[in-house]
């Protein structure tokens, strides 16, 4: 997805109208966050977000992923690369695996609440499902749809409706993840999903034996 930033800085100007569509039965007509000036989001306190990380937090060789879970370059990457980087690197405890979100659009906003919604404990099990179904819940692109799709995988997950509906109608959280979002995007020069850092270190989107070179490279250094 060779989307720039610029472009979904400029999309995630309808936050608060992307949360106001899951609580109603129609999409509203123009934008509600109009008047919201480009500095607020500096100003947003982003220390209470969850990094969500797999891996010994002391291990020498940190990779970090920034993806959009609207992305099919990302689906494929955690369908392929990704399920052999945990089991051949994180799960034998050689690397921290960090993830990140890229908000390209609302319906990345809000499967990323979804997936926030179970905590820590839930968060790549609710991912990989999202993932996996990423076709099916996006469809065409109708926010209704999506929506209801996006809350069925949640239950699916084990969340209640309750749950599920209260996380994607906290307008607040939405602000402050797309802020989180902004200020490590900017701060790493991310300008494309799926991007890896390898301790901090950027590159694009690879082969996973083009991948699993790299990270031997820096484990033995």
């Amino acid at each position: 997805m060779n989307r720039l930033l610029i472009a979904g800085a400029a999309a995630i100007a309808l936050i608060a109208g992307a949360v106001w569509w899951m609580t109603q039965s129609r999409v509203p007509e123009g934008d509600p966050t109009a008047q919201t000036e480009e500095a607020a989001w500096e100003d947003i306190d982003t220390s209470g977000i969850v990094e969500m990380t797999m891996g010994p937090e002391d291990a020498e060789v940190t990779v970090t992923e920034y993806a959009s879970f609207t992305c099919p370059h990302c689906a494929d990457f955690h369908e392929t690369q990704f399920k052999k980087l945990k089991s051949e690197y994180i799960d034998e405890g050689k690397i921290r695996f960090v993830y990140r979100d890229v908000y390209f659009d609302q319906l990345g906003l809000w499967a990323s609440m979804v997936a926030r919604c179970g905590g820590e404990e839930k968060f790549f099990g609710i991912a990989d499902m999202i993932y996996d179904q990423q076709r099916d819940w996006i469809g065409e692109g109708d926010p209704v749809q999506a929506g209801d799709a996006l809350r069925k995988i949640g239950r699916a997950a084990g969340l209640d409706a309750e749950t599920v509906n209260a996380c994607l109608e906290n307008e607040e959280q939405a602000r402050t993840l797309v802020a989180w979002f902004r200020q490590h995007a900017e701060a790493d020069d991310i300008d494309s999903t799926p991007t890896i850092l390898i301790n901090g270190e950027k590159y694009g989107n690879m082969s996973y034996s083009d991948l699993s070179r790299l990270i031997d490279e820096k484990l033995a250094e």
